[in-house]
């Protein structure tokens, strides 16, 4: 069987390669969405809440970097936690 490749415009550069916008089923996001949490116990629902803090301790969590949100949630868990 004969390859249809064009490996010459490949090796070129010409080819045009399609993105992950042009194939979203391709984007790295869309794969783990797509994965099965076998054995794993469900996640609970997330609520959307207002709430505030002092700057300074945002500020702190953001210097973090990303993620700072879940890290806020992970110390309250863990007050939670200690306070049982």
């Amino acid at each position: 069987m004969k390859s249809k490749t064009d490996w010459a415009s490949l090796k070129s550069g010409a080819a045009k390669v399609k993105t992950s916008a042009e194939h979203p089923e391709s984007d790295v996001r869309h794969i783990v969405r797509g994965m099965v949490r076998k054995g794993l116990k469900p996640m609970p629902a997330k609520a959307s809440i207002s709430l505030r803090v002092d700057q300074d301790v945002l500020e702190w969590f953001k210097t973090q970097g990303a993620g700072y949100q879940t890290r806020i949630n992970t110390v309250l868990r863990a007050f939670r936690d200690a306070s049982v």
